[in-house]
């Protein structure tokens, strides 16, 4: 556990939005393999740690934990938070069962250089699956006349996501990286949404599964710009970060006529270490074995495959599901936990 200092802390980072989606399936229900396991040590409930409302990550965790919920006849709650930053912090101080992390955040958590918990290495946390890659991209309106990150000039007020979040924690070092001096403005996917449509910030950043939903829903009450980086740009950035190269395909909105050079960043799910191995079993088998309804939850599931388990190069994984990849062909790394 952390210290009391740390736990303040953290109590400012976490005044969660009640718990959602929560399903209950009775017994009649369950398949019989299901029926027979036996579930003394399972929790009677599970939580996961997603983002702010109007965002990807939001979308995507409560889809899952419906999907994982509805399977095993648990009751799941996928809570509203500031991201990956909080995400890591509430799953290793045990607040959080499960909870969704960008591989930058989670590498700094690892190392004790969370910044929500500097100094505090988080030893646990494990990895359960690969989700898919967050794409850095950017919005404004087209009354702004701003059309591209070299046209947005010194002073303007840019939206950059929540504090503790993936958006809010790099584009202010992409934008330092570039030489712009802005004025930051830091919130949730739809207050910012709002924040642009009033005239409140001149540019919205965000870093997403793509499309990202709070960029569509103004996209269809405005008219906009989309835009991500020169190929310059983007090479400079990742040569700083831990970022890679990456293109948001033309039409991924559908005023956005071609294809915008960016740079991306995995997604992985977390667990508690401590979480039980045959729990864990069963919500990795769940996700990874049902990829159609998972696009069904959001297009960014296109990547949450098994395949792409090799993307995580540092978090160590749950014994559950270093169980459930074996017994599917995929060797994890012994240095991992495999």
């Amino acid at each position: 556990m952390v210290s009391n200092g740390v736990t303040g802390l953290l109590s400012l980072f976490s005044k969660r939005v009640p718990a959602t989606l929560a399903v209950v399936l009775t017994a009649s229900f369950l398949a019989p393999a299901a029926l027979a396991q036996d579930r003394s040590d399972w929790p009677t409930s599970f939580s996961v740690g997603t983002a702010s409302q109007g965002g990807t990550y939001f979308v995507y965790g409560s889809g899952w934990t419906n999907m994982v919920a509805d399977a095993l006849g648990i009751p799941g709650g996928a809570e509203v938070t500031a991201g990956p930053v909080q995400n890591a912090a509430l799953v290793q101080t045990g607040d959080l069962d499960f909870g969704m992390v960008t591989m930058g955040p989670a590498f700094d958590a690892i190392n004790g250089e969370s910044a929500l918990a500097p100094g505090l290495k988080h030893d646990n946390i494990r990895a359960i699956f690969p989700m898919y890659k967050t794409a850095f991209h950017v919005m404004t309106l087209k009354s702004s006349g701003i059309d591209s990150l070299d046209a947005i000039p010194d002073g303007a007020t840019v939206g950059f996501g929540p504090v503790g979040g993936t958006p809010g924690t790099y584009w202010p070092r992409f934008f330092e990286t570039l030489g712009k001096n802005v004025d930051a403005q830091h919130g949730g996917a739809a207050d910012l949404a709002g924040q642009l449509q009033d005239g409140l910030i001149d540019v919205y950043t965000w870093a997403a599964g793509i499309p990202f939903p709070a960029f569509s829903q103004v996209e269809a009450q405005a008219d906009v710009n989309f835009f991500g980086m020169t190929e310059e740009q983007a090479k400079k950035i990742a040569e700083d970060h831990p970022v890679s190269l990456f293109t948001i395909p033309a039409d991924t909105y559908p005023s956005q006529g071609e294809d915008h050079a960016s740079v991306s960043m995995w997604n992985f799910a977390i667990a508690r270490a401590d979480l039980p191995d045959d729990f864990v079993y069963a919500v990795v088998d769940t996700v990874m074995s049902n990829n159609p309804k998972m696009l069904d939850i959001h297009k960014a599931a296109i990547e949450t495959l098994p395949e792409n388990y090799d993307k995580n190069a540092f978090i160590p994984w749950h014994p559950g599901a270093v169980r459930w990849f074996k017994e599917n062909g995929f060797e994890i790394d012994p240095a991992l936990g495999g």
